[in-house]
């Protein structure tokens, strides 16, 4: 039978079936979706194509889900760092959006760190930033996946001046891309201290109306609870649970600092919790307990959170913090595995965007959005176990291939569709603008 395209790879991680590792095995890929997979032995019988791709030393996995970015931030990486979070928002970060922040700040700080993220093997993101229309088109025009946030803020900014236009923008952003094959939306309320009961309770009703995911900041750290409970008299998790917000719709981003009542809570109505390690970790903003979490049933991801305060997009150097990190917690070496590690950074980030049955696993039936690692370097050998190379030793330079729906977007170093010199000289313009002020 003659098919699009062959891969035949000296390992494959499909993610699912879980805990398997297929070596010497092809993925034949038909009408841009995944055909077949099995023993290369048998393709090379079964199968010819046009386009066959050797990748005799490389590992193949599903592509990588970035489930909390804030994209354009990448122009404010490396601004202002070593401070608390909230010193680092208020006297910092927020100052320079109110300044700088329009719609070609968006444009080109997400094409910045969409060549970042491809680069890396990240294949889908979950943004939350300002002019989400301008991130989407960023993302379409370099084939990359992503789930812009309709962000929802109770101050002005540039994007929108009160809750009911932040909601009315939205509304129309999800309009335009509602059929888009690259482009999904979630509303975005930034988090329970910056957005107020009123506009909260219309997102609930919305997004259950719209059938949309919700994209927000929760138990980011002490300082958020405390001053929960000096205003409302209760945890951002309780108050929004009074508000209809706590479902299977809901991300839950960061999660560090939580009680054995909060991860019931969650647990009870399916919240989904996106954990972003290195970020926590910058900010000294606590430690989310991902080994209760996964005790408790609730579907945990990873994020890497905006370029400002990370300092960068690397899935996976984002699962290897997250599983070092979560042993450490919980004093552990088994809490989280390395094919823990891998799948919240694939199936279950797919899963909180409601995007598991496209993408996620590299199973017939789904979309090819894949990733080729290089394991033949000095730092992945000798290689007893490919899973566990990746995880614990490969770094970002080691993708070589980068695909989305079966498109190659990134090829030994080269975009397809990006251009990267642009990128730099437009990065470089704004460091000389913010630079300067």
């Amino acid at each position: 039978m003659n098919v699009d395209r062959l891969l035949h790879a000296r390992w494959i991680i499909p993610v699912e079936p879980a805990d398997t590792v297929l070596e010497d095995h092809t993925l034949v890929i038909r009408d841009d979706l995944i055909h077949d997979l099995l023993p290369t032995a048998e393709a090379r019988e079964q199968y010819s194509a046009d386009t066959v791709y050797e990748l005799g030393n490389h590992v193949l996995i599903p592509g990588l889900v970035n489930c909390h970015t804030h994209a354009a931030m990448s122009l404010f990486r490396g601004l202002a760092d070593d401070l608390p979070l909230m010193q680092w928002l208020n006297d910092h970060i927020w100052p320079a959006e109110s300044r700088w922040v329009n719609e070609d700040f968006v444009r080109d700080g997400t094409r910045l760190a969409v060549a970042e993220m491809i680069a890396g093997g990240t294949t889908c993101f979950n943004d939350m930033y300002f002019f989400p229309d301008h991130t989407a088109d960023a993302a379409i025009e370099a084939g990359i996946r992503a789930c812009v946030g309709l962000i929802l803020i109770d101050f002005p900014t540039a994007w929108a001046k009160n809750a009911q236009e932040y909601i009315d923008k939205g509304e129309a952003v999800h309009d335009k891309y509602r059929h888009s094959p690259l482009i999904r939306t979630a509303f975005a309320p930034h988090a329970p201290y910056t957005v107020s009961d009123e506009p909260l309770s219309r997102i609930s009703v919305l997004a259950e109306e719209l059938d949309l995911p919700v994209h927000m900041h929760v138990h980011e750290s002490e300082d958020e609870i405390r001053q929960s409970m000096e205003t409302f008299g209760k945890r951002p998790l309780e108050r929004l649970h009074d508000l209809d917000l706590l479902s299977q719709r809901l991300l839950a981003v960061h999660m560090t600092c939580l009680t054995d009542s909060d991860i019931e809570l969650v647990a009870r109505y399916g919240v989904n919790v996106v954990h972003c390690p290195q970020s926590n970790l910058k900010l000294a903003s606590g430690f989310c307990p991902v080994a209760r979490l996964l005790a408790a049933g609730i579907n945990t991801t990873l994020g890497t959170d905006g370029a400002a305060s990370n300092n960068d997009l690397d899935m996976l150097g984002e699962m290897n913090t997250a599983a070092l990190l979560a042993k450490g917690v919980a004093g552990d070496p088994t809490a989280m595995p390395a094919m823990q590690a891998l799948r919240m950074a694939t199936l279950d980030g797919a899963r909180a965007l409601g995007m598991n049955e496209q993408i996620g696993s590299l199973e017939i039936g789904k979309q090819p959005d894949m990733v080729a690692v290089d394991l033949e370097r000095i730092a992945t050998q000798p290689l007893y176990d490919p899973l566990s190379q990746l995880v614990y030793s490969a770094s970002h330079d080691q993708v070589s291939h980068v695909w989305v729906a079966g498109k190659l977007l990134y090829d030994h170093g080269d975009y397809t569709t990006l251009n990267p010199d642009e990128i730099l000289e437009r990065c470089h313009a704004w460091a000389d603008h913010i630079r300067g002020q």
